[in-house]
């Protein structure tokens, strides 16, 4: 199913009919301020497992990130941020940028990395982010599988590719080829893990 949402004015009824799917555990392919995703709710155990079949990885190892809606949705699934952590984090969010945290009890079992950690973004794309607020709690991210290619930037080639795998594919108009910058801040100094789309000083 390709479902074409407007990337400034995401429609209401359309949103509500994406996380009717998330919901029902169903898997989303969707938009970012970076390139597309695979999406699901954080909360849908088989979702999960589906989309690391997808990337053929195990749901540990399989450097998944938490879409946020806003930083005030941080003190529920990252553990107690430093204040300049945290003043960091408002500068650079919304971005193109995935902060690695430490991981509070919210996180599902299923998410829990053996470093207890936990990736988060906070997208500056609306669609993304309505329907993080519309669902109530964060969805879950991965990139495709596979080589990211310029096909990827295409909703309609996306979806060709993916409609048997995902429940839905959102398009909110081409998306990027590069991917968000990656810092970790989970042992308290700044690392940066990967350069993406984010200018990180």
């Amino acid at each position: 199913m390709l479902i074409r949402v407007h990337p400034e004015n995401p429609q209401e009824r359309l949103i509500r009919q994406i996380v009717g799917i998330l919901k029902k555990g169903g898997i989303i392919v969707y938009p970012t301020d970076t390139i597309y995703g695979l999406g699901c709710d954080i909360y849908q155990h088989k979702a999960i497992e589906r989309i690391c079949r997808i990337k053929n990885v195990e749901p540990q190892k399989a450097n998944l990130s938490f879409v946020c809606y806003d930083l005030s949705d941080l003190s529920h699934y990252a553990r107690q941020l430093a204040t300049p952590v945290y003043r960091t984090l408002k500068q650079y969010l919304p971005g193109p940028y995935t902060f690695i945290l430490g991981a509070s009890k919210e996180v599902p079992k299923i998410l829990k990395t053996k470093k207890d950690t936990v990736g988060i973004r906070i997208p500056d794309n609306k669609i993304a982010r309505c329907i993080v607020q519309e669902l109530g709690n964060p969805i879950l991210s991965a990139t495709l599988p596979g080589e990211y290619v310029e096909d990827y930037t295409d909703p309609e080639i996306i979806h060709d590719k993916f409609e048997k795998l995902v429940d839905a594919v959102i398009d909110g108009g081409i998306g990027g080829m590069i991917p968000s910058t990656i810092v970790d801040f989970s042992k308290g100094e700044p690392e940066l893990i990967r350069e993406g789309a984010g200018e990180w000083e």
